[in-house]
């Protein structure tokens, strides 16, 4: 396997930079989602999923991010808007256009150095969860992702943070899709294979295996050219954002069916960085699969798996009694 794109997202939600190389860095790939949008009103950190409009921005770095940069040290960016105008952050109206272009009143922010600032209140995490199923754009008939799919501990953050403390990502600073993944959505499903920008990761492999490759990866190694080295933490589940229309592409309703009916609503894989290192276009990629875990490691993820699933059921109780399937 190889490294066929890289991106970064100098802000949150929009359209990024692509790159010949990316630096890892201890926390983040270097540059990446150190902007976001504020939503006055809710007092949230704004995501394409409630935002849709942001998706049709862009932005892009006035100068190359040192190492240095992350929070409370950001470098200014400049960002492009639907109608092609530009605007930059320290451009003092630079709210006013924003919340004019999006039509919503909104803050670009900086990524800041205190973690709390990413701790949401209660009304917003009773929000959040009520919206989870307009979010991954789940019908009454179709049941939930199944938490047994997913990291514990990143399920724990998002309960209580907009966002992991201390970054403007999702789940995890890395994001890989496979163009294999790409390919079976689109064969499976008898569209054209999508554009891996909907899905926005930062790395995109080539000459993967066929099917959904990086859906078994949880748990093992990726070396990635020299030196860097990622750890998978969990499968990617997908909202609607990819079916939308983003900067340059247009709208493709099909893309959240396609992919809840191929992978389970789940594509790509999230992943720490384990060693920093520069990768770049063309670098091997190799992958190494976890160390088989002893009894009492397999009676654990047996124990969890089985909470979780129980966990699915319960979630879907509500749901059903609502609108009863059949």
């Amino acid at each position: 396997m190889r490294v066929s794109a890289l991106w970064r997202y100098p802000v949150k939600s929009m359209a990024g930079e692509s790159a010949d190389n990316l630096d890892l860095d201890r926390q983040r790939p270097r540059g990446d989602r150190l902007w976001a949008l504020h939503d006055v009103e809710r007092d949230v950190t704004v995501t394409a999923r409630r935002l849709p409009g942001v998706l049709l921005c862009s932005a892009r770095y006035a100068s190359q991010p040192t190492i240095d940069s992350g929070p409370g040290n950001v470098p200014p960016v400049i960002i492009t808007l639907p109608d092609g105008a530009e605007v930059p952050s320290g451009d003092p109206g630079v709210h006013a256009v924003l919340s004019s272009a999006l039509d919503h009143d909104v803050r670009l922010v900086a990524l800041p150095a205190d973690p709390k600032a990413h701790r949401m209140s209660w009304r917003e995490r009773v929000a959040a969860a009520r919206g989870l199923t307009t979010d991954l754009g789940i019908r009454a008939d179709e049941q939930l992702p199944k938490l047994s799919d997913m990291d514990p501990r990143a399920l724990l953050t998002l309960t209580r943070n907009a966002t992991p403390p201390g970054s403007f990502v999702d789940l995890c600073p890395v994001h890989l899709v496979t163009e294999s993944s790409l390919a079976t959505v689109g064969r499976e499903s008898d569209c054209e294979v999508p554009d891996a920008r909907r899905f926005r990761p930062n790395i995109l492999v080539a000459d993967a295996p066929e099917g959904l490759p990086e859906a078994e990866w949880a748990g093992s190694t990726v070396a990635l050219g020299d030196s860097a080295r990622l750890h998978i933490v969990m499968k990617t589940v997908r909202c609607v954002v990819p079916s939308r229309q983003h900067d340059g592409l247009p709208l493709e309703k099909g893309l959240t069916r396609a992919v809840a009916t191929v992978g389970g609503r789940y594509l790509g894989a999230y992943a720490d960085i384990a060693r920093t290192g520069r990768i770049t276009v063309g670098d091997p990629i190799r992958v190494t699969g976890p160390r088989e875990p002893g009894r009492l490691g397999k009676a654990a993820a047996t124990a969890r798996t089985a909470t979780l699933d129980t966990l699915n059921r319960l979630a879907e109780l509500p749901r059903r009694g609502r609108h009863p399937v059949g």
